[in-house]
């Protein structure tokens, strides 16, 4: 939807946690999860899978949702990096 605008229902959906790896359990405590149909989860050219730049945009959506439903926790510690560019190392 964010990315073409494509409101279509789509039968099938799978769960994305945000920030996976180390972060993964984080990501399932603060509900940064992400429901996305097959072709951008694993499958197509735009997969968060296998396109870090898609990866990236829902890592920085995710930093901003977070920043706004918990403001008082310090995501950089919290997730160790900060994903929204501002004084990346």
């Amino acid at each position: 939807m964010k990315l073409h605008g494509d409101c279509r229902k789509f039968p099938y959906l799978e769960a994305h946690h945000v920030f996976g790896g180390a972060n993964r359990k984080k990501s399932e405590e603060y509900g940064l999860k992400v429901y996305l149909c097959l072709e951008h989860h694993r499958e197509g050219p735009e997969a968060v899978h296998r396109n870090h730049d898609m990866m990236r945009l829902v890592q920085q959506e995710g930093q901003q949702a977070f920043h706004l439903t918990y403001p008082e926790i310090d995501f950089r510690k919290e997730f160790g990096k900060n994903y929204l560019g501002e004084d990346e190392p």
